[in-house]
């Protein structure tokens, strides 16, 4: 069970990072509902998480729906369970369920679930279970050989209650993503080697709030763009190299820092934190809409356009397959020190059935105390086809 102090003491954290931005210039880009940006299969989050353009599988979904049609089984469904925070509770986790199905030979249909679990918080007489969750549904067809679109359409909604904080109450909102995929074989040498490229706007639409629309935070809407190349060693043995960058499309928020400057006072000054709170809504951040906060996040950071390049991350991964059986991962993943420091190395395996697909990650921090840091998660998946084939149906 997850002590009383636990999301407390994760709160005071979060409110205390604008006066440690004022010290270190950590600036993060804010978002609600991170849970959103956890990576939630285990291929890709041992590929650094890594996957707008791998080779098309079962999770496909979360990052990018357009390779559904290039997938080469008719229908799957996988489920995976990541850890979180394991080295501080015990109950904090999150579950994923997704899965497809080929429309004729040129779309699919596909939808998933996402379950963020904060565990179990004791305050006085009361037992709270903060939780959040996202469901989707996604349409992706082929407009050629080589290339594929797709959108979806997703709701969430955020339950962060607990009993001293009155006028909270849960939070929900709608969003779309827009997907594009490219799959062709080029030559490198004597080798005909697949290139993939892939690109997914996701989490574009409202924003979502705590108070009853007091005030408005943005959910993590995020530009994903990416390239792999599969290249054949021989018969049996394949290996692909992926890289994918990111950007928040969220304007960055106004610093403390640049509050105690515009209003005169001294810049190691860290007692005017309640003030600041006023003078951020003077500003009009929190007004601004979801749509206009996409155009201004490209170029709104206080450090100018060397802050923008700061708020670009991504990963690079590689995997081995042997006889599209076997598969052993790697991965790195890199965040600027300065926009959450997320810096990490992935490792992980894969088993594959005719009828199900096993696969595991694990995560080696280099940076900060990372949430996933040393601990293992699981993704098992079923090509429904198998299981028709098994059944003899």
């Amino acid at each position: 069970m997850m002590k009383n102090r636990i999301l407390p003491t994760l709160l005071a954290i979060m409110l205390a990072l604008p006066l440690w931005a004022q010290k270190e210039q950590f600036n993060p880009v804010n978002t609600g509902v991170t849970s959103l940006s956890i990576a939630p299969d285990a291929r890709a989050g041992a590929l650094g998480d890594v996957g707008v353009a791998t080779e098309a599988d079962v999770n496909s979904q979360y990052w990018n729906p357009a390779k559904y049609p290039f997938n080469i089984a008719r229908a799957g469904l996988s489920m995976s369970y990541t850890p979180w925070l394991r080295q501080l509770v015990s109950d904090i986790d999150l579950a994923y369920l997704t899965g497809f199905y080929r429309i004729g030979d040129y779309s699919a249909v596909s939808g998933s679930l996402t379950y963020f679990s904060l565990g179990e918080v004791i305050a006085e007489e009361y037992t709270i279970k903060p939780y959040e969750f996202a469901i989707d549904v996604a349409y992706s067809r082929m407009l050629s050989e080589t290339f594929s679109a797709a959108v979806a359409l997703r709701f969430i909604y955020s339950d962060l209650q607990y009993d001293y904080a009155e006028d909270m109450e849960p939070g929900s909102a709608f969003a779309a993503d827009l997907a594009l995929y490219y799959n062709n074989y080029i030559m490198l040498g004597n080798r005909e080697c697949m290139l993939g490229l892939g690109l997914n706007a996701s989490n574009i639409g409202s924003k979502i709030s705590y108070d009853g629309g007091n005030t408005n935070e943005f959910i993590p809407t995020n530009l994903r763009i990416g390239a792999s190349i599969l290249v054949p060693i021989d018969e049996y043995n394949t290996i692909s190299f992926s890289a994918d960058i990111n950007k928040l499309m969220v304007p960055t928020r106004p610093t403390y820092s640049q509050f105690l400057e515009e209003e005169g006072y001294e810049p190691d000054d860290n007692s005017k934190y309640s003030e600041y709170q006023g003078w951020l809504e003077s500003t009009g951040y929190n007004d601004i809409s979801s749509i206009s906060g996409i155009f201004k996040s490209f170029g709104d950071a206080p450090g100018g356009f060397s802050e923008e390049l700061k708020e670009i991350y991504g990963g690079v991964g590689v995997e081995y397959c042997y006889n599209q059986q076997f598969s052993l991962r790697g991965g790195y993943h890199y965040e600027n020190e300065y926009k959450g420091n997320r810096k990490y190395f992935t490792l992980g395996a894969g088993f594959k059935m005719s009828v199900f697909s096993l696969d595991a990650a694990y995560l080696i921090s280099t940076a900060q105390s990372n949430p996933l840091d040393q601990t293992l998660r699981f993704s098992l998946s079923f090509d429904m086809d198998g299981l028709r084939d098994l059944f003899g149906r």
